[in-house]
């Protein structure tokens, strides 16, 4: 039986199971069946930007409903083009559903892109699908921390470019809310790992001995802490949470000292406010995907993969000893962690792996 994860597009936290009919494929689809996915803050993300960002549009639901895109494992069941065999495994972007129909297009060495109509239009680095067994970094032991970390550190380490790209646009301090998400955290292993500013982390009381145990923050402050700061500090603010209030406060009291602000995350959803009217740069959207388009322009074909490749072993090894893999299945379990993870009470140091069967 096939079963989809549906949310609402107008109210995030309603949210239902669909069982939809098997699909009759045309010559040049495949079935998917998803095996296993992670479910993050990140993907809370795709759902509040889901209108804005176009996330909604990867894998449509109902009208007024949504499927929100996660990254997995999902194996071919049933395969109507050519190069694309029966029985293997690929990682890649899919829905929290049981199966997804593509239409496999550039299949080559173990990789294909999603070359739906609806699809067409949307970035690439999303529509890109790989076999397990040409997957770069790949360990049956290790296998849970591609989907859960690859996509949040590809953003860190696509942040890290952008800034450095920009000399930090001459700031001399980052500072990041959020602070104990693990896409703020991989920002701030790179920061670290390079030696390239002061590392702020901005984080609520209760995460704030988590943030300072991982020892790549500098400093670690709370968000009531902020008027601490030194004003005249020319910084950039890497804003993960997404709320207003926090924003409003990084702006007033840095004002000119701000040389940068990237909106990235929206982990506090519920609390955003207008992004108008306030001292400093105006907010800016980090969008990962225009970073690697214009790194693929200056690296060439593979180059971004190549430059991660050389940072993701040591970001491994760096969360492997503190974080815990929590592997839930069936519907129950799905909707019990998304409603979780969509209040945010989910521990820092949790990754959950989820399958709906």
């Amino acid at each position: 039986m096939m079963v989809d994860f549906l949310v609402s597009r107008a109210d995030l936290r309603q949210c239902r199971f669909d069982a939809p009919a098997e699909p009759q494929l045309e010559p040049g689809q495949v079935l998917l069946e998803v095996d296993k996915f992670a479910l993050t803050a990140n993907n809370i993300t795709y759902a509040v930007f889901g209108d804005a960002m176009s996330y909604w549009n990867f894998f449509p639901g109902p009208q007024g409903w949504g499927r929100v895109p996660v990254w997995g494992y999902a194996r071919v069941k049933q395969s109507r083009h050519d190069d694309v065999a029966e029985g293997e495994r690929y990682y890649g972007y899919v829905p929290m559903s049981t199966h997804l129909v593509v239409e496999p297009a550039r299949v080559a060495d173990g990789t294909f892109f999603d070359g739906a109509a609806h699809r067409r239009a949307l970035p690439t680095p999303y529509q890109r699908y790989q076999s397990v067994s040409k997957l770069p970094g790949y360990s049956q032991a290790g296998e849970d921390f591609h989907p859960l970390l690859i996509p949040l550190y590809a953003t860190s380490f696509m942040i890290d470019d952008f800034l450095s790209d920009n000399a930090l646009f001459g700031a001399r301090s980052v500072i990041l809310s959020s602070a104990s998400s693990k896409t703020a955290t991989g920002v701030a292993f790179l920061l670290k790992r390079f030696k390239r500013c002061e590392v702020i982390g901005l984080t609520s009381k209760g995460n704030r001995a988590f943030c300072e145990k991982l020892g790549c923050y500098d400093r670690v402050v709370t968000y009531d802490q902020i008027g601490t700061l030194d004003a005249k500090t020319p910084s950039v603010f890497v804003d993960m949470a997404g709320e207003g209030k926090v924003l409003h406060d990084v702006h007033h009291h840095f004002r000119d000292a701000l040389k940068h602000s990237a909106i990235v995350g929206a982990s506090h959803w519920e609390q955003r406010s207008t992004q108008h009217g306030l001292p400093g740069p105006k907010p800016q959207f980090f969008f990962a995907p225009n970073q690697i388009k214009k790194r693929t322009q200056d690296w060439g074909p593979g180059g971004v993969d190549a430059h991660f490749a050389e940072v993701w072993q040591p970001f491994v090894d760096f969360v492997r000893p503190w974080m815990k893999l929590v592997h839930g299945r069936g519907e129950g379990t799905v909707r019990e962690t998304y409603l979780r993870m969509l209040d945010g009470r989910v521990p820092a140091d949790e990754g959950h792996l989820l399958a709906l069967q």
